[in-house]
């Protein structure tokens, strides 16, 4: 009568066939074609309902005349800001939500900086707040909603508040610490 292989000798044989055929598929696909961009085309049929987030190609240029080293741009006919770094290259770059109040074309910093979530002019609860102008007896400053909403037009009232989506505003906070230049353009 023939002698029978333990059951650990089958599995051990098994595992070493399964992983020189896995092997050698790995070394078939590493040398077939690769896949291109061009080759990744939407299809006709693609759905037209479907609204994915838009995404920019390229990014908005820093305006001309924004000043030279590490600031914070916020171009008012825009409705955009620009981290630039200290080599005058952008960061980020993102549009905002204004408030009724612009500050005008010039040169700020940064100044009070509050963290802590509060209630906004506009009645939002608002966080990571940056004054850095006051206009007309306002006081202009970057925030973003506690929720990430955009506000609400307030037409009849006098609000200061630049808006930013919570991303942003996260990454503003970061890079904008007190005394950081804020330069407004049109």
């Amino acid at each position: 009568m023939p002698a029978r292989l333990p059951s650990w000798a089958w599995v051990s044989g098994l595992t070493v066939g399964a992983i020189a055929a896995v092997s050698v598929l790995a070394v078939q696909a590493d040398q077939g074609p690769r896949p291109t961009a061009a080759d990744a085309k939407p299809s006709p049929s693609a759905s037209a309902e479907a609204h994915p987030t838009p995404k920019e190609t390229t990014p908005a240029p820093v305006p001309d005349g924004s000043g030279t080293g590490r600031r914070v741009v916020y171009s008012v006919g825009q409705d955009r800001v620009w981290l630039v770094d200290a080599s005058d290259a952008a960061r980020r770059t993102f549009t905002v939500w204004p408030g009724t109040v612009d500050p005008g074309p010039g040169e700020y910093s940064v100044g009070t900086r509050r963290e802590d979530p509060t209630t906004g002019s506009d009645g939002i609860q608002v966080e990571q707040i940056m004054y850095f102008a006051q206009e007309g007896g306002v006081w202009v400053a970057f925030s973003n909603a506690v929720d990430g909403s955009s506000p609400p037009p307030a037409a009849d009232a006098k609000t200061g508040g630049i808006r930013l989506p919570k991303a942003d505003g996260d990454a503003l906070w970061e890079f904008a610490t007190s005394g950081t230049t804020v330069t407004v353009v049109e």
